[in-house]
């Protein structure tokens, strides 16, 4: 009967373990020092040793030659543990076996001495679903179990188990393997099996295990029996449904640029080839991330999952990007693959998504805004040609007598008055009108406020105790009315203060100080930049 690569290679030895040196380590050094806990608790990702580690320590306790850091692998307790059939190994699945009762019997079991071997070792895999009665029921053995005994559990989800139990054990993490390990381990397994692969096609496979041996190895059992002893990357990355570097650099070089027609054909593409566009998504991010990485550590960096020619290639890409482009493009990367995962119309999102991408790119800092206005030559201001005036008609040469007599035309009927508005500031208009339309306590609130007017509306800043005067929905109202067509903003404010006017000669000084600074080239040249800036005080240095 055929065996999957991760079984058939399972580690039989700490030596032959990949990875988790921090864990080998304390247990070797633990067996040679004969101080054997009698709990332990192993946690980490999936796939990254936890059960085979708990099996090896097994053999190590009860191997004819031990308790030793290396066990013989042929005496009939290392050979009956490997295969799962030794007496005093007891494997528990506690995704079936989590109740109060199961917790029960094993606590009866724990005190019987092992029929043969030196240990009875009680292996619990996904301990973290055994309930809390069940936790409860197994406490006090867990605390003081016979000598002969040894506890070990495995779980994904250290943080659900309780800690009464998790302090009566030691505690292991297993840590993720690294990509460089896997794609090692992998060669070695394809030697072994007689096949060949290709660098980037074994690049592939870590990456789809995200750092779980078993996943890796799975992936690369599943691609053996697609493509045969010959592997190569394009056909790993279809079948496992993963998206070509061309493929996610023609995004990078539409943002380059910013052909937005391209993009939406992108997503055209994806949508007739029939691709996940959420994994397209989840792609291009973990593509941006890599070639901001690549940007800052250049290639060759341990810090991105690849091969080295593609980790060459994600370095000259990302060098066409500064670090503040490539973060925003990652920023807004993850909030789409966020939407998408809720979105019932996922490509309308994820064009959305793309182009705001290419718009992204054509954004300038405010630091390069401002530094542009500041080097950029004034534009020389030009007075505007006066208008011609009308020549007076010339006079006629015939006699008046002479003109035929014009018919009168009839009149047309009179339009009806336009409402005036009195000259002045606009709050000297506003306040006018105001009053002369009888409403005297609005007026007296337009009096003691601070009105700006703006190139679209008007800004009305009122103290807190005018809110009952003033209504901004009757205001603009009556603003249409008066011939104001712009939009009102009210806004109240604590401390409002309204200066009292100024005298003639100080109003005509500040006025020259206004008119000379508003002339000066600088200024204009803001104004022309930022369009809707306005310039509310001037002030004289001097004085």
């Amino acid at each position: 009967m055929y065996q999957v690569i991760a079984r058939k290679y399972r580690p039989q030895s700490f030596a032959e373990l990949v990875s988790q040196e921090h864990v080998k380590t304390t247990l070797d050094n633990a067996i040679n020092q004969r101080r054997i806990a009698h709990g332990y608790i192993f946690s980490g990702q999936r796939g990254t040793g936890k059960t085979t580690v708990a099996r090896i320590m097994a053999r190590c306790l009860n191997c004819v030659d031990g308790p030793t850091a290396t066990p013989c692998g042929t005496c009939s307790s290392c050979k009956e543990i490997t295969t799962g059939g030794a007496v005093d190994v007891i494997e528990i699945d506690a995704a079936s076996n989590r109740g109060i009762n199961e917790m029960r019997e094993l606590r009866e079991s724990v005190r019987f001495r092992p029929a043969r071997d030196r240990f009875k070792v009680f292996i619990i895999d996904e301990a973290h679903q055994i309930t809390n009665e069940a936790f409860n029921a197994l406490l006090k053995t867990l605390e003081e179990p016979p000598e002969w005994v040894v506890f070990i559990l495995c779980t994904t989800e250290s943080h659900k188990i309780p800690t009464t139990i998790a302090s009566r054990c030691q505690q292991f993490t297993f840590r993720s393997v690294e990509f460089a390990e896997l794609v090692t381990r992998m060669e070695w397994i394809c030697k072994e099996e007689g096949i060949t692969a290709e660098p980037d096609a074994l690049a592939v496979l870590a990456q789809a295990g995200e750092g779980s041996v078993r996943d890796s190895l799975s992936a690369l059992d599943q691609a053996i029996a697609c493509c045969g002893t010959t592997l190569k990357a394009a056909e790993v990355r279809a079948l496992l449904g993963l998206f070509a570097l061309d493929g996610l650099d023609q995004v990078m070089d539409s943002i380059d640029r910013g052909d937005s027609t391209r993009m939406l054909e992108i997503v055209a593409e994806l949508d007739r080839t029939g691709a996940n566009l959420q994994h397209f998504c989840r792609e291009l991010a973990r593509h941006v991330r890599n070639l901001l990485v690549a940007r800052i550590a250049g290639a060759g960096t341990r810090l991105i999952a690849a091969s080295p020619n593609e980790q060459t290639k994600m370095a000259e890409v990302g060098a066409r990007f500064s670090e503040e482009d490539l973060t925003r493009y990652l920023q807004i990367t993850l909030d789409v693959y966020r939407d998408l995962q809720y979105s019932l119309q996922p490509r309308l999102h994820l064009e959305l998504g793309l182009l705001k991408l290419v718009h992204a790119g054509k954004l300038l800092s405010i630091e390069e805004a401002l530094a542009g206005v500041a080097s950029a030559p004034a534009a020389p201001v030009t007075p505007k040609p006066a208008p011609p005036k009308a020549a007076p008609p010339a006079p006629s040469s015939a006699p008046p007598w002479n003109t035929a007599p014009t018919p009168a035309k009839a009149a047309p009927p009179p339009a009806p008055p336009k409402p005036q508005v009195a000259p002045g500031t606009i709050k000297e208009r506003i306040h006018t009108a105001l009053a002369e339309a009888g409403l005297t306590f609005t007026a007296d609130g337009i009096e003691s406020s601070i009105v700006n007017e703006h190139a679209a509306e008007i800004e009305v800043f009122a103290p807190e105790e005018l809110q009952l005067s003033l209504n901004e929905k009757e205001l603009q109202q009556f603003l249409i009315k008066i011939g104001i067509q712009k939009r009102l903003r009210l806004r109240f404010e604590a401390n409002v203060a309204v200066s009292a006017p100024k005298p003639a000669a100080q109003s005509a000084g500040d006025d020259e100080v206004t008119a000379r600074a508003m002339s000066h080239p600088m200024v204009q040249r803001f104004q022309e930049t930022f369009k809707d800036s306005q310039v509310r005080q001037v002030r004289d240095l001097k004085e």
